[in-house]
Order: structure tokens, then sequence, then C-alpha cells
């Protein structure tokens, strides 16, 4: 990947249905080069796909990042088991006093609490950390 791939990724983060031509345009190459860019990031998984973000389903979640401690020889086991539940919105491995990180989203603080209970019963998780996501830049 070089710096013409992160230009036009970076691009297409801010809005992902930039159409080809301008982002050629403001890159100063040929609509070609952009198009074959792109598939080659897709077809590389550089890119995984494309989405929108909505305003007034986000608004209302209450999200939150949970750092996870796992027991043992069961992280397989809790990864897997994570994955079960809905709120859970990615799971990352990570170095350092945590095994897991947790991106979590429910619509009410009761979900949230409900899926803190569920998820610290969860076989192999010992101590985990909780920090609310007050606001996104």
């Amino acid at each position: 990947m070089d710096d013409l791939d992160r230009q036009i990724i970076a691009r297409l983060r801010q809005d992902s249905r930039t159409p080809a031509a301008a982002l050629a345009a403001e890159l100063k190459v040929s609509r070609g080069t952009v198009q074959n860019r792109i598939e080659r990031m897709l077809a590389r998984g550089a890119i995984l796909g494309f989405t929108i973000r909505t305003r007034g389903v986000e608004a209302q979640q209450i999200r939150a990042v949970m750092s996870v401690e796992v027991t043992g020889d069961k992280t397989q086991a809790v990864v897997r088991a994570l994955r079960g539940f809905p709120q859970v919105a990615a799971i990352h491995s990570t170095n350092g006093r945590w095994d897991l990180v947790v991106d979590l989203a429910t619509d009410s603080l009761a979900g949230f609490s409900e899926t803190l209970d569920a998820i610290r019963r969860i076989d192999g998780i010992g101590v985990t950390e909780t920090s609310l996501l007050l606001k996104s830049y």
C-alpha cells in the first residue's frame, strides 16, 4: 500500500459514496487508476467493505469498550461466546494487562447493564474493566 492508496482510503472513510471520478479529480490521477486501486485493495482485503453511518440510530446507542482478562487457556472459547452477543460490535486481541478489548453497543442503560452481567458470567472471563464512550470525534 502506497501513499495514493492511503489517500483513497482516507477520502472513502469520509464518504464511501464518493464517485471514482471525484476522487480522481481530487487526487489528480485518472478515474481508471482510482477504480483499479480500489478493486485491488478489495481483493487483497485492505478494504473489507463499505458502510453507512446514521445519526438517528447511533445517537441513541449506549456504547462502551470493555477490557477483558481471560483466565487460563480459554481465549478461543471466550471469543466464541462473545460472538454470540448481538451487543458485541467487535472483539480485539491485545497485549499488556488485558487479553481482549470488546466494543459494545446497546439501546439502553438497562440493556447495557444486562449485557455486562451476562458477559461477566462467561466461563474464562476473569477481570473486566468497562468505559462508556461519551463522544466520538
